[in-house]
């Protein structure tokens, strides 16, 4: 089941009011929160997660259904599809994360860019 689960922390999170968090609540199961070591930073309007030791970033985990699909629109929102010229913004990792059963391995986008000068979210909540 690891394999099928996604950890998102910004603008997918369940309590967002997105349109794309709307069609993720649409078509994977909300498991509920967990949380990522790292480090969270304001982008523009959306966050970027850096992974590191230190830190603790929160977010969502879900269960998303076997179906190829899905990760693809995930990627084409991510702009970290194949066709978008690199360096992308964001690459699509396996992590291990903490739900409230234990740690699980998910997919989780990664912020690729350069962090100078962008700021940390402190609380590692992008929603709070």
């Amino acid at each position: 089941m690891s394999h099928q689960l996604l950890f998102v922390y910004g603008t997918l999170r369940a309590g967002f009011d997105g349109p794309m968090a709307k069609w993720l609540a649409s078509v994977a199961s909300h498991v509920g929160p967990a949380t990522a070591q790292g480090r969270l930073y304001h982008v523009e309007d959306y966050p970027g997660f850096v992974h590191c030791p230190s830190g603790l970033v929160v977010g969502d985990l879900f269960l998303l259904p076997d179906d190829p699909a899905v990760l693809d629109r995930l990627d084409e929102h991510e702009e970290c599809a194949a066709h978008f010229p690199a360096p992308h913004e964001y690459c699509r990792e396996r992590l291990t994360v903490l739900s409230e059963s234990g740690p699980v391995d998910a997919w989780i986008y990664v912020y690729s860019w350069d962090v100078s000068g962008l700021e940390l979210i402190e609380s590692g909540d992008f929603l709070r």
